[in-house]
């Protein structure tokens, strides 16, 4: 897989760059708001005071062996997918909305999706608006989540997937995608999410130039903090992480007592490994989890 340039992000030069409003609430624990968080993204659009494409340049949408292309539609736009090949049974089939990391769909993603279509189920993987020279504008987690939704609408409808086994997973970026979806409606039967962040500040404190969104404003920070919201999952939830990978930890075990707390099914492991040497062992456990629901 093609590595992008946040492998090369120094995180003290990056703090630096965050708004001073940003920066003095940079170490204060995401409250827990009382409002369930599909009925607060009913009620907020997000303010973007820049407009443009992805971060991530990306590759041609024509999709890899063993995926075809379809079309979606999201909030006006028509975006792209890539749907494993053996789509077309009418013999109905457990599903897997795989969200891939970063902020461009690269062939190399699609390799994710193969342990699930191993094990019987169709996978779709979509390119998300402003991404690969795609219409709309990024947005930094919010109106993707709208995409991710637009997706699993388009994947349970297919003849030959069960809608009743749709199953939602994401690796980084399309981990903390994968939060905020499963909080958003009741469309998964479970969910899995490899190293995401549930704390959008101590995301955007590394990724200070993402952020296109009005910084001013807490409330963009807490509709991308799946912390802030931890008692609205709607489904089944499994965080997992490498070993070695500690950045998010605090943030994924807070999300994780406040959801249990509140009496919801929802799990945090650690698995050995990095970022993305913890990948394949938080698959199979992913795929362990999806057999138990």
């Amino acid at each position: 897989m093609t590595m992008n340039r946040r492998a090369l992000l120094l995180s003290g030069a990056a703090s630096a760059l965050l708004p001073m409003s940003a920066r003095a609430s940079e170490e204060a624990e995401p409250p827990l708001l009382a409002e369930d968080y599909a009925a607060a993204r009913a009620g907020f659009q997000t303010r973007l005071l820049r407009e443009g494409p992805a971060p991530d340049g990306g590759e041609s949408l024509d999709p890899p062996p063993g995926a075809r292309r379809i079309s979606y539609r999201s909030g006006g736009l028509e975006l792209a997918a890539w749907l494993s090949d053996d789509a077309t049974s009418t013999a109905k089939r457990p599903a897997i909305l795989f969200l891939h990391g970063g902020n461009a769909l690269w062939h190399g993603h699609w390799d994710l999706t193969k342990p699930y279509r191993e094990a019987g189920y169709v996978a779709m993987m979509p390119a998300f608006r402003a991404e690969n020279g795609q219409p709309g504008f990024f947005s930094g987690f919010y109106d993707e989540t709208a995409d991710a939704l637009a997706t699993a609408t388009t994947l349970r409808a297919l003849p030959g997937v069960d809608p009743a086994r749709l199953f939602l997973a994401g690796h980084s970026v399309g981990g903390t995608l994968t939060l905020l979806a499963a909080m958003s409606a009741p469309t998964f039967r479970a969910a899995a999410a490899f190293s995401p962040n549930p704390d959008a500040r101590a995301f955007f404190r590394r990724f200070p130039e993402d952020i296109r969104f009005d910084a001013g404003n807490p409330r963009e920070f807490e509709m991308r903090s799946a912390a802030c919201y931890a008692t609205s999952f709607k489904c089944p939830l499994l965080m997992l992480h490498g070993s070695e990978e500690t950045r998010s930890e605090d943030a994924i075990r807070l999300t994780s007592a406040r959801a249990k707390a509140a009496g919801l099914d929802v799990r945090h492991g650690i698995v050995p490994g990095s970022h993305t040497s913890a990948l394949p062992g938080e698959t199979a456990e992913s795929l362990r989890f999806f057999a138990g629901i």
